[in-house]
């Protein structure tokens, strides 16, 4: 099979796979990609040395079941038998689930996961949307520290687990979303910038340095974040992707990451014949999130409404600190402003922000089934346990 690395500031690049050693060659197509042709199957280990250095796990490794900071294992994602033909779930009018594989059942697996899918589906739940399953250090957490975009979590069950899920949900009907993140990866267990310029000082996120999507090896990192969003669509056959926080993706780009995703999960879906869509999580109230890219926009199918949210939980509760402020001097009418026109904060002044916040959402560009509203979300529940 054929191995292939990015690694443009190296000398040198060794192959370890399965205990042994072989210089990788410089690839004549692809300016600092380096390859290797060697005989593997699946289950076996391999990772890559950059000038003689530590073996370090594969930036693009599907399976990764010693952790991240161990060697990959390659796997064949064909090989899964699907038991249930799945034409697919669009996103108008679903009602979604919201999931954490860890804390769904007490073990905390795909497996277990999947026996409890006939509750939601009897619910009138029509996907389930996974809390990210990329890896990350150690065995519990949210899955937002994850540092492998490509793989899947093993202890949950890995690649393999997440198959079968998938399969178990259609087979009761149910869509399956997955969290992906790719605003920042965890700082521990992170390898990619030792492999290239993954990252960029020119942009600071609440995370530290940015994920590089403007700079000088761009185009790279982004078709890194494209590629691995567009692999789980296809090889475990998801309806959709919900994307971390877009607002913190630094892009001064004139074609936007977001744009660049949207058309390439648009080509899988004619390829596949299936509907497939991107939901993004954004506090900046911009139509042009979800507006078509022919019009100037990102190309979004949807994305998180907040203040549906905000004015839902102000009206029942009466809160009114931080950003529930704006909401609760007149809970019922924001509620109503948002469950008929999408934005609360459409341009107009924001006490919270102590500026003017958002834009209108032009109905000619966005279609109101864009906006998924939302009761509770990890971030509303988890982020205040208490």
């Amino acid at each position: 099979m054929l191995f292939q690395v990015w690694a443009p500031h190296a000398r040198r690049v060794t192959l370890h796979l399965s205990g042994h050693a072989s210089a990788m060659e410089p690839d004549p197509e692809r300016e600092g990609w380096w390859r290797a042709d060697a005989e593997a199957g699946p289950g076996a280990r391999y990772g890559f040395a950059l000038d003689d250095g530590p073996v370090l796990p594969d930036p693009r490794a599907r399976r990764l079941p010693d952790g991240p900071e161990a060697p990959g294992a390659v796997v064949d994602l064909t090989a899964h038998a699907w038991r249930h033909p799945w034409r697919g779930r669009g996103l108008p009018g679903a009602v979604l689930y919201e999931l954490h594989v860890g804390t769904f059942t007490r073990e905390g697996t795909f497996d277990a996961a999947a026996g409890r899918l006939g509750h939601l589906a009897e619910l009138g739940i029509t996907h389930v949307e996974l809390m990210p399953v990329c890896p990350f250090p150690g065995r519990h957490g949210w899955g937002y520290d994850g540092v492998a975009p490509w793989a899947v979590h093993e202890p949950y069950g890995g690649p393999d687990g997440l198959l079968r899920f998938v399969d178990a949900a259609h087979g009761h009907g149910l869509g399956v979303v997955l969290d992906v993140v790719h605003n920042h990866l965890g700082p521990s267990g992170n390898r990619l910038p030792e492999f290239g310029p993954y990252f960029t000082d020119r942009h600071h996120t609440p995370w530290g340095a940015a994920v590089n999507l403007d700079a000088p090896g761009s185009d790279e990192v982004r078709a890194y974040f494209v590629g691995s969003a567009v692999a789980f669509l296809r090889d475990y056959r998801l309806d959709g992707l919900r994307l971390d926080a877009v607002h913190a993706l630094a892009d001064d780009r004139a074609e936007h990451m977001l744009a660049e995703l949207s058309a390439a999960v648009d080509a899988l879906a004619q390829e596949t014949g299936r509907p497939l869509f991107l939901i993004a999580e954004s506090d900046r109230n911009d139509p042009r999130t979800t507006a078509p890219r022919e019009a100037n926009g990102h190309g979004l199918h949807g994305q998180w409404n907040d203040d549906y949210h905000h004015a839902l939980h102000t009206a029942l509760t009466g809160e009114s600190q931080g950003y529930y402020a704006d909401f609760a001097r007149a809970p019922l009418a924001a509620l109503a402003k948002t469950a008929t026109g999408g934005f609360f904060h459409d341009g107009g002044y924001s006490a919270f922000r102590g500026r003017r916040h958002g834009r209108p959402l032009g109905r000619a560009t966005t279609a109101a089934h864009r906006l998924v509203g939302y009761a509770q979300t990890h971030d509303q529940i988890g982020n205040r346990a208490l």
